[in-house]
């Protein structure tokens, strides 16, 4: 491991972060490879695999609900982790650090959406629709 970054190595097959639990930080991938799943009943459900340079765990940073899926190591990987003050930080020193991390969260938005447009189609079934009405800012 090279002493020139300040991330954490977790060897292959290690959890980064889990499903459930509560989380105050998000991560960047520095080295490595990483995946996100699903925990339920049938087995792991796997959302995809991140490489050097992707974040995760950042809803934690903006809302107060357990973390959504775990995320571990895969070969070994080497991650950063950001806690909410120094993104704050981070942002306000750099306000294209926000619009980044927008375009990231949209992008995903955005792949969902067409996930979702694609089992419906496949299945011919309807995905749910949200009982209670977005806030507004």
């Amino acid at each position: 491991m090279s002493t020139d970054t300040v991330g954490k190595w977790y060897a292959d097959g290690d959890y980064i972060l889990r499903q459930g639990a509560e989380g105050s930080s998000m991560y960047v991938v520095q080295k490595g490879e990483v995946e996100v799943f699903r925990e339920g009943t049938g087995g792991p459900v796997r959302l995809g695999l991140l490489f050097a340079g992707a974040i995760f765990g950042e809803m934690a940073l903006f809302e107060h609900r357990p973390r959504s899926a775990s995320v571990r190591a895969l070969g070994g990987a080497q991650v950063l982790t950001v806690d909410k003050r120094t993104l704050l930080r981070r942002i306000k020193e750099d306000p294209l650090v926000a619009t980044h991390l927008m375009e990231i969260l949209c992008g995903r938005i955005r792949d969902l959406d067409s996930r979702i447009s694609e089992l419906e189609a496949r299945t011919g079934a309807r995905a749910r629709t949200p009982t209670q009405p977005e806030k507004t800012i």
